[in-house]
């Protein structure tokens, strides 16, 4: 398994991989920072080039998880690594909590730690649903939307591609928020909001993006 990225949120998704599998064997995918060992804590080896990382998928594998936050960040490692070869995986915490009926979960998406996914809910490809976050029925998540730690989205919401919702941030039930939309932290968000737009505050007001 390939995590990409080597700090942050790269060390909290190796912590969910190794609950589920003890021995699974990981190495992780960094050829940016440049303050970084060769092993992080010194037992996992960092490949820095994309050499080394289109090596590593041609022989030995091609599973990978996104370690990073932003969704545009993730997006562009995402294209970066499946234009090697790779094959994108969900990382889903044992201890998150999943309903077991209408759930569809798309590729690369990851549920850490007490997240509450209810009924008839659609989670899209590389979205990250991060710890204690919870996402009420019959939503939708689109592709490569990141929900940060304590947010709570509630029944029939619509979440478009590309958005971040900042912590502990609440959304209504049945409030549709476009793409490439950012939710400020602590923001309670009680009606829909477009395309492009920072929305923040209690409630929520919104203004174009700069």
């Amino acid at each position: 398994m390939i995590i990409a990225g080597a700090k942050g949120f790269a060390k909290e998704l190796l912590e969910v991989v190794i609950q589920n599998n003890p021995n699974e064997e990981i190495v992780f995918f960094d050829d940016i920072s440049s303050d970084l060992d060769p092993m992080l804590y010194s037992k996992f080896p960092i490949l820095r080039s994309r050499m080394e990382l289109k090596n590593y998928i041609e022989t030995v594998s091609p599973r990978y998880s996104l370690g990073l936050g932003l969704p545009k960040n993730r997006k562009l490692v995402y294209d970066i690594i499946e234009s090697l070869g790779g094959e994108l995986t969900s990382i889903i915490s044992s201890k998150a909590s999943i309903g077991q009926f209408g759930i569809e979960i798309d590729k690369g998406v990851n549920v850490m730690q007490g997240v509450v996914i209810t009924s008839s809910v659609r989670i899209g490809k590389g979205v990250l649903l991060n710890i204690n976050s919870t996402i009420g029925h019959d939503s939708t998540i689109d592709d490569f939307v990141e929900i940060c730690p304590g947010v709570n989205i509630s029944g029939n919401c619509h979440i478009g591609e590309h958005t971040f919702i900042g912590s502990n941030s609440t959304i209504f039930p049945g409030v549709r928020i476009g793409s490439n939309v950012t939710i400020g932290a602590g923001s309670l968000v009680t009606k829909d909001v477009s395309d492009n737009l920072l929305s923040y505050g209690s409630p929520a007001k919104s203004i174009i993006k700069s």
